[in-house]
């Protein structure tokens, strides 16, 4: 996070007063809810196709890329994040692990697995390979290209913004990144002095097929609530997950939670009602013991699509989740 904190000096705490959500190229969007379980869904008719920005320029005098292969689909949110989503050629990986919150043109791009033979090598024809230290060995088929390991270290989300700072050097868009990095932490200080988030408690609970966490500082959601200026409760003020049981539950009290399903891939999905992750989460949220809890009560229980929130990492995902809180904050169920 320390580009991330570096691009919020460079701004002013907040714009104006207008409320309207946008993509980061300043394109209207909308974030319905829709009812499960009791809770409301925060965006679930999310248009993705809105996600990627626009295109960016490479920095002055540097020479463009044209063609890229990604070996780790961690970077694809950085691309996307830079407009160049249509300069990818290829992904090595399966069909499949493409997230879906990247939209179309990422999931159009051709995934050609993790040992591409030399006719997919060729159709890719790239001019850089992007990779990760966990999947440089995908990259062993593009001999004489231009190889770059972007290394997000021990723990990528927790440094998800010097990765794209990263990616942008690879791409000769260091001074896109840099500005864009500005906009987001200019928005999210704007929209937590707006929402007058200082004053409100969020409190971030996972449920999985057997079980549910409390979420400390360290997720990727948790540093984008820390960006807005929320407060959290005493029980997550720490870093890492805090398993939930009868005996502390109520430590997952707040002023507002936001729920999500860990199976689920994304909650506003075709078969999240039949996922078991939120069988178990729908057991617990219409528990007496969950009901008698605050937020419950006064009906301030949002579920949010795990997968942008807590399962991958980047500005364009970062924005989603800004846009997110910016429409739901003050919501109820």
């Amino acid at each position: 996070m320390a580009a991330l904190t570096a691009a919020m000096l460079l701004v002013s705490a907040c714009g104006g007063d207008d409320q309207t959500l946008t993509t980061p190229d300043g394109s209207l969007i909308s974030t319905p809810t829709t009812r499960l379980a009791e809770v409301n869904i925060v965006g679930a008719d999310r248009d993705y196709a809105k996600t990627c920005f626009a295109p960016t320029a490479p920095d002055p005098g540097k020479q463009d890329v044209n063609r890229i292969v990604v070996t780790d689909p961690l970077l694809l949110d950085d691309l996307c994040a830079l407009g160049v989503g249509a300069k990818v050629t290829g992904i090595t990986v399966a069909d499949g692990d493409v997230p879906r919150y990247l939209g179309p043109q990422l999931a159009s791009v051709p995934t050609i697995g993790e040992s591409p033979d030399a006719a997919a090598v060729g159709t890719a024809d790239p001019d850089i390979v992007l990779t990760t230290p966990d999947t440089s060995a995908r990259a062993a088929g593009f001999a004489g290209t231009r190889v770059v390991t972007v290394d997000p270290t021990a723990d990528p989300a927790a440094n998800w913004a010097d990765r794209y700072l990263s990616v942008a050097s690879a791409l000769n868009r260091t001074t896109a990144a840099t500005d864009l990095l500005a906009r987001f932490t200019r928005e999210a200080t704007r929209t937590g002095t707006r929402k007058d988030a200082v004053h409100t408690e969020v409190s971030l609970v996972r449920f999985a097929a057997d079980g549910q966490t409390m979420e400390g500082t360290d997720s990727f959601a948790a540093q984008v609530l820390a960006a807005i200026g929320v407060q959290r409760p005493v029980s997550q003020r720490r870093p890492g997950s805090t398993g939930l049981t009868d005996d502390n539950l109520t430590d997952a009290d707040a002023d507002l939670i936001y729920v999500s399903y860990r199976d689920a891939g994304d909650v506003t999905g075709p078969d999240v009602k039949g996922s078991t992750a939120f069988g178990h989460a729908r057991s617990i949220l219409e528990s007496d013991r969950w009901l008698d809890m605050g937020a419950p009560t006064w009906k301030r229980v949002l579920a949010v699509d795990d997968t942008v929130w807590y399962s991958t990492s980047g500005l364009a995902a970062a924005w989603l989740v800004l846009n997110d809180v910016k429409g739901s904050l003050d919501s109820a169920s």
